[in-house]
């Protein structure tokens, strides 16, 4: 079982989501690689906690953790099909006890098997998963990647070796030795089917052992009859603009392989940002400290501030204080719902001259006579 994502976070099931926000901030400062270099816990701990706060930060993905637990953030989870196997499910307990209702209406369900079938596989055919020999949808793979700020921003494409099971050559993914008889399987008789419930109404499943098949062989010498190898690929990503930490890149159909012909699962990339020297990312908007001189924030004047875009020319306002932020609007992150990007904050700086040259010294004395009021006048702690 997974660990709960609200212990993660040390917040109650309740939490708002302002309070989710703030607990992930307050333990993601905490346990942030680069805060613990060379700390394999406390890097253990952020990819907890970072996976926590990507489904518990999201209202939607929080719902359906909240229903259905980790199993319903997977891809291609669906809800219909989840919340009928659930109801499927309390019928065939009560009906154990003797307490089951005649003529239950199942949606647009109208037997067990449609219930089962539709929720395992089995696509438009229903009850096919309880006909046909088992043919499955490889699981998916989840790999993190770390890149830097910069590349999340701007986006690019990157080949990467994962390591990932591939379907068995020799058996061609049976998991039989190919030169080895063929004989009837044992569990099931050679049927292909074995019951699952005692009842009213009888019903079965592909047999564990022979998948199916109603026949078995020896096991392939090379895959020791597990029908995958593992096998290293290099593949090619792209890692759209605007990611950020904790989002998902999905690549089609380089997860596990599928059983006796089943589609392979997909490949899911979690994104993790290497924090940058100067900028710093919030929501879709960015931030930056840029120093100036004493003279720029007095009379004011053009700087020259570098973006994700190149450099740009900014108008310093006269009388500008240090810690004053300009808006550059458009020139922050780009959003991929929203396809917008958000604003650059620009923090002013000043910065005063390193020497003790008398010049410097007399005129900063007549600066100082301007100075209406003291400036620590409303400086108080109590």
């Amino acid at each position: 079982m997974g660990k709960d994502f609200y212990e993660i976070l040390g917040v109650k099931r309740d939490a708002s989501q302002e309070e989710i926000k703030k607990a992930y901030r307050k333990l993601a400062r905490k346990w942030h690689p680069d805060i613990n270099p060379g700390n394999k816990e406390a890097e253990g701990r952020f990819k907890d906690i970072s996976r926590a706060y990507e489904c518990l930060g999201d209202k939607e993905k929080r719902g359906l953790y909240d229903e259905f637990g980790e199993e319903g953030l997977h891809a291609g989870f669906d809800q219909e099909k989840a919340r009928q196997y659930k109801e499927w499910d309390a019928y065939r307990q009560q009906e154990a006890s003797g307490q089951a209702w005649a003529g239950k209406d199942f949606g647009r369900y109208q037997s067990y098997e449609d219930i089962l079938g539709d929720l395992f596989g089995a696509g438009g055919d229903r009850g096919a998963y309880f006909r046909t020999s088992a043919t499955s949808m490889g699981r998916d793979v989840e790999h993190d990647m770390t890149i830097d700020l910069i590349s999340a921003l701007k986006g690019f494409d990157t080949d990467i070796a994962i390591q990932r099971m591939r379907a068995c050559p020799v058996c061609m993914g049976s998991g039989y030795d190919p030169d080895s008889p063929m004989k009837a399987c044992p569990t099931c008789g050679g049927s292909g089917r074995v019951n699952i419930a005692d009842g009213p109404i009888h019903f079965t499943k592909p047999c564990p052992s022979c998948h199916g098949h109603g026949k078995t062989g020896e096991p392939c010498p090379r895959c020791a009859g597990q029908g995958n190898i593992p096998d290293t690929e290099k593949i090619r990503v792209s890692i759209p603009q605007g990611v950020k930490e904790g989002s998902k890149v999905r690549v089609a159909g380089k997860g596990e392989p599928g059983f006796n012909g089943g589609q392979p699962g997909d490949l899911y990339l979690i994104i993790h940002i290497k924090p940058h020297n100067i900028l710093k990312r919030e929501g879709d908007n960015l931030f930056m400290e840029i120093p100036v001189t004493v003279k720029e924030a007095i009379a004011g004047g053009a700087i020259t501030v570098p973006t994700i875009d190149g450099m740009v020319k900014v108008k310093v306002p006269p009388k500008s204080q240090s810690g004053q932020t300009l808006r550059l609007k458009g020139k922050g992150a780009f959003n991929p719902k929203t396809k917008k990007r958000g604003d650059l904050m620009v923090k002013l700086i000043v910065k005063v001259p390193q020497t003790d040259d008398k010049d410097i010294l007399d005129a900063v004395e007549k600066i100082n006579r301007f100075y209406r009021d003291d400036p620590r006048r409303d400086i108080k702690i109590y």
